[in-house]
């Protein structure tokens, strides 16, 4: 398991990409920093109150998968 990467923006960086396979592509890299900076904003947002509750979002995602 990964652990989540802290500090700088380029530590980050380093931390996501060191912890992908040898052969990631450049695609794969790219792909893994994008999820991370929005898995951190998800979090940020959550922490400023900004979530959504659970029951919420299962209504929301009823909603999408007709």
């Amino acid at each position: 398991m990964v652990k989540p990467a802290h500090g700088t923006d380029k530590e980050i960086a380093r931390q996501v990409i060191a912890a992908l396979p040898p052969d990631a592509s450049i695609e794969d890299i790219i792909y893994a920093l994008y999820i991370r900076q929005k898995f951190a904003r998800g979090e940020r947002e959550i922490r400023e109150g900004k979530g959504v509750p659970h029951a919420e979002a299962q209504k929301r995602l009823r909603k999408w998968a007709k």
